[in-house]
């Protein structure tokens, strides 16, 4: 897992501005927080907290390890956020 200064939980622990932030389903029921500490919260329905855990970015790559140890990956392309077989956008 990539821990560049680049990355959000990196060495140099600075946020991305372009990635944080909550993320959500076309429909609004898959919603996912990306916080500047490299923590993520992703809420399904009215199951909030149904997953969470840390993430890291290396450029436009996101590596997902949740709190049990289930590992996912996402890409940011043209500002729209895919996580495995979701696509997500920016809430606001």
């Amino acid at each position: 897992m990539a821990t560049d200064t680049e990355s959000t939980g990196g060495a140099g622990g600075e946020p991305r501005p372009d990635v944080v932030g909550v993320w959500t389903t076309a429909d609004g029921y898959i919603r996912q927080e990306l916080r500047p500490d490299g923590r993520y919260d992703e809420a399904r329905g009215t199951r909030r907290s149904a997953y969470t855990g840390r993430y890291t970015v290396t450029g436009n790559h996101i590596d997902y390890v949740d709190d049990t140890g289930f590992t996912a990956t996402g890409d940011i392309r043209d500002g729209v956020l895919h996580h495995e077989h979701l696509v997500l956008h920016r809430e606001g």
